[in-house]
């Protein structure tokens, strides 16, 4: 018979940036299996909220909107675009670069997603109630703002 594993220590147990980090894992978890069932990622879901919130944008202003790395931003305005969820034009000030906009597929694509992204929510805080659930949200966006670098304006 195998010895019942010790508990995490409570030290251990009461150590917020631990803690953090815990339901960090499970909130990535729960987000990236919702939306690898559709073929997406979290990347994905990003670049269709700021397309959709702040209208047509080039690829530098997207990595700056979503925080997603340049280099990194290609590979998914690539996979967007070979789902018809993005259109790349030329810009007409400056022909060196493209504009990225939001198609009708890509505003039904983000649909889709936000009710995948809902339902992770509520399974990630499904044991708090819904005033818990209001104030832990607004706990964390204060400390989010608080740590954010000062030339971050996301």
């Amino acid at each position: 018979m195998s010895p019942t594993p010790e508990p995490t220590p409570a030290r251990l147990r009461a150590i917020p940036s631990r803690l953090l980090a815990g339901a960090a894992l499970a909130a990535d978890r729960l987000v990236g299996e919702r939306l690898a069932a559709e073929g997406a990622h979290k990347w994905h879901f990003a670049a269709l909220v700021a397309l959709d919130e702040a209208g047509a944008a080039s690829q530098a202003e997207l990595s700056r909107r979503t925080g997603i790395y340049r280099s990194d931003m290609v590979a998914v305005l690539n996979e967007l675009a070979d789902t018809a969820c993005i259109r790349r034009e030329p810009d007409p000030v400056d022909r060196r670069r493209n504009v990225i906009t939001l198609t009708p597929a890509g505003r039904r694509r983000l649909e889709r997603l936000d009710t995948l992204i809902a339902d992770a929510q509520r399974e990630l805080l499904a044991p708090l109630t819904p005033d818990q659930a209001d104030e832990l949200t607004h706990l964390l966006t204060v400390l989010t703002d608080h740590h954010r670098p000062p030339h971050d304006a996301r």
